[in-house]
């Protein structure tokens, strides 16, 4: 293939990833191209490698099947003062708890994060989705027919995860430990933390907002 060619793909990529601005199916960018998986993807490396080696102000996520175009994290604070965006509220400890059981049962149900936890989740819950972390994906076949629930690719963003197979290996929780992560996604070993007990509220399952 031509250097010509090629620079021609990748721009062509680029404008295509630029204009949708949501995660792009990469088999959408083949049709479009009219190429092959294997080469759309090996020009989707090479972006992705060329922005974060250059340190552009622009990053390429690689989410499942999907790639999008997404400010660079590094200039986050300099972007949200040139559109006056407040930074995102941090999860809590509570919500941090509910969405680390969804993601290594997903899909589970309500009643199982609670039996898990101990404590009344649904509150919880209800604000991963607003935040669009969790969603539900169908409904369990038992009497009932409880909702199922499923982390997001926006789950898989805010995290920095390629797909559910990046997450670490499930710690051994033991007889009673909560799995749980901190306000940067690390797993938090049960035994060196005191456990959370009662029931979630507005008070401690709500997201802190910051100034």
């Amino acid at each position: 293939m031509e250097t010509m060619e090629m620079r021609e793909i990748e721009s062509a990529i680029e404008g295509i990833l630029f204009a949708s601005g949501e995660p792009v199916n990469v088999d959408r960018i083949c049709v479009a191209l009219e190429m092959d998986r294997p080469t759309v993807e090996q020009v989707l490396q090479k972006l992705m490698d060329y922005y974060a080696y250059e340190r552009r102000g622009v990053r390429l996520l690689h989410i499942e099947d999907s790639w999008q175009l997404c400010s660079a994290p590094d200039y986050a604070d300099v972007i949200r003062k040139a559109f006056e965006i407040r930074k995102p509220a941090k999860l809590s400890q509570p919500a941090l708890e509910v969405l680390t059981i969804i993601a290594y049962y997903q899909p589970t149900t309500r009643a199982f994060v609670d039996q898990i936890r101990g404590v009344d989740s649904a509150y919880t819950m209800g604000l991963l989705q607003e935040r669009k972390l969790i969603e539900e994906c169908g409904r369990l076949q038992v009497p009932g027919r409880p909702h199922l629930y499923r982390t997001t690719k926006q789950f898989l963003r805010a995290f920095h995860l390629t797909s559910l197979e990046d997450l670490p290996e499930m710690p051994d929780l033991g007889g009673e430990g909560q799995m749980r992560l901190n306000e940067n996604g690390e797993i938090i070993d049960p035994v060196e933390e005191t456990e959370i007990t009662g029931a979630d509220t507005p008070e401690t399952a709500d997201f802190p907002t910051e100034a």
